[in-house]
């Protein structure tokens, strides 16, 4: 790997048009009803609590 160059380089000039606005988005996060059973652990979880017991 060759070390740093020299001369070092310019900043970038973004394209004409480009904006640099954020989207806000929902984070994956669900609300859930108080009366609803807890979900089953997948397999992977399972298979390491089981491990832990050991």
């Amino acid at each position: 790997m060759s070390g740093p160059s020299s001369t070092p380089r310019g900043e970038h000039t973004p394209r004409p048009g480009a904006r640099w606005e954020t989207a806000l988005r929902l984070g994956g996060e669900q609300l859930a009803d108080d009366h609803t059973p807890t979900p089953r652990p997948n397999r992977a979880t399972r298979r390491a609590a089981r491990r832990k017991q050991r």
